[in-house]
């Protein structure tokens, strides 16, 4: 009678005949089994063609594969259908479902109920809509991967440490997943320390991150700081920083030296604007570094063929950049009122050029007809550079003010008056809710 021991050699020799015999098959199609050394195969070659062919059904191939082999240790039964009906039951479409796997194919060998069920039970309890799970999880497939009570929960309660509304982390999941995966101290909140180092308040940095949390994907000290010292070397004073940066945001991540450089040299070439007025530009209007020549021309051309002499355009886009984002058609109805009906000198548009900025129907006619009713006469500031009703207390004399010196004006914020006083609609915002509502109209 044969021994016991004769029956456990016997079974380690048809193992490894099997995987020879597996390794053999896996090698003529391409694949390296080298990784598969420490990897539990199958008993036979029949079971491992059927992973094979599975994968190849979802798009797989062998260099897909080769790319991470252990994949093939996962059983057809009791992983791969279970895990792939889950990810399509929660959204991702099933043509996707090989590109998935592609992405992250440690995914299948999680357990559907142990760990993929309490991921997606997270990010519904951040107010990710039902709908856009399978959206956030092709974005970024490793979330299923992270521990619920570490990186993920950490920078969620950091975010709304720092103001984030808790029902705004949802969208934000949605737009940007991958700051979920991010640590808290090495990457986040050093990123929030710089901005706050600038002169953001936290209110408004966290007004920023709702509505751009991908502003979390620039490299800190590879783009953000490198950008932050060309702003400086370019003339922007250090107390406008946080302003320009509440303002255009983007900014934090372009290729900043190069667009400044070419600008630069376009605005001293083309407009005759000096840098240092160049600098008051890009204070006013950030957004001018991304906006391309020719688009800046079409404004320019117009006031040149209006008889407005270059130096005097030159003077009117450092005091108003906004004119150069303008679209003719709306400045040549404005002008034409200008001097049709109203019949004023060219050189109240020089001294406000603010003009073009305000619309025609709604504010510009029905101001002028009202002081025409009222045989007033006076400057388009005094006209057009206030609320409606600090206009009709003007109409009214109850509000009495000097002229000059003019006020400052900033596209989606305030104007800025001599001594601080604010002219606006609302009048009692403080001065965070100042750069708020310019962060958010822009």
């Amino acid at each position: 009678m044969p021994s016991v021991t004769w029956g456990v050699v016997q079974g380690r020799k048809e193992k490894l005949v099997s995987r020879v015999i597996i390794c053999d098959y896996l090698k003529s199609l391409g694949i390296v089994p080298d990784e598969l050394e420490s990897l539990e195969l199958p008993s036979t070659v029949d079971v491992m063609r059927e992973r094979v062919e599975f994968l190849q059904k979802l798009g797989l191939s062998s260099d897909d594969i080769n790319e991470y082999p252990l994949m093939l240790g996962c059983s057809v039964r009791k992983n791969m259908i279970p895990v792939l009906a889950y990810l399509e039951k929660i959204g991702i479409p099933r043509s996707k479902l090989g590109e998935f796997v592609k992405n992250y194919p440690q995914v299948l060998h999680a357990s559907v109920v142990v760990e993929l069920v309490p991921v997606v039970k997270f990010l519904r309890g951040l107010d990710v809509e039902k709908q856009d799970i399978g959206y956030v999880l092709q974005k970024y497939p490793e979330l299923l991967g992270y521990k619920l009570e570490g990186t993920m929960s950490t920078s969620v309660a950091y975010f709304v440490s720092i103001g984030v509304n808790p029902r705004d982390i949802g969208p934000m999941v949605t737009q940007y997943p991958y700051f979920l995966g991010m640590r808290v101290g090495t990457v986040i909140k050093p990123f929030v320390d710089l901005l706050v180092s600038l002169g953001l308040p936290k209110k408004i940095l966290a007004r920023m991150l709702e509505k751009r949390a991908y502003l979390l994907g620039y490299d800190l000290e590879e783009t953000v700081r490198p950008n932050v010292d060309c702003l400086i070397s370019f003339g922007i004073r250090r107390e406008v920083l946080a302003s320009v940066v509440a303002q255009y945001p983007q900014i934090l991540g372009l290729p900043l030296k190069a667009k400044m450089s070419s600008q630069q040299y376009f605005f001293s070439l083309k407009l005759k604007i000096d840098p240092e007025g160049f600098a008051r530009v890009i204070e006013k209007m950030p957004q001018i570094v991304s906006l391309h020549q020719h688009v800046i021309m079409k404004p320019v051309e117009f006031l040149l063929g209006r008889g407005i002499p270059s130096e005097d355009v030159a003077k009117m886009i450092v005091k108003c950049p906004q004119l150069i984002a303008l679209r003719v058609e709306l400045m040549k109805n404005s002008f034409y009122f200008f001097k049709s009906e109203m019949g004023r000198p060219l050189k109240e548009l020089v001294e406000f050029p603010e003009y073009f900025t305000y619309s025609l129907e709604s504010r510009i006619k029905p101001r002028y007809q009202r002081l025409q009713s009222k045989e007033i006469r006076c400057s388009l500031k005094w006209c057009l550079n206030c609320s409606d009703q600090r206009f009709e207390e003007r109409l009214q004399g109850e509000y009495i003010e000097t002229e000059t010196p003019g006020p400052l004006f900033c596209m989606g914020g305030k104007l800025e008056l001599p001594g601080n006083e604010m002219v606006s609609d609302e009048e009692d915002e403080s001065d965070d809710e100042v750069l708020y509502r310019r962060t958010v109209s822009l």
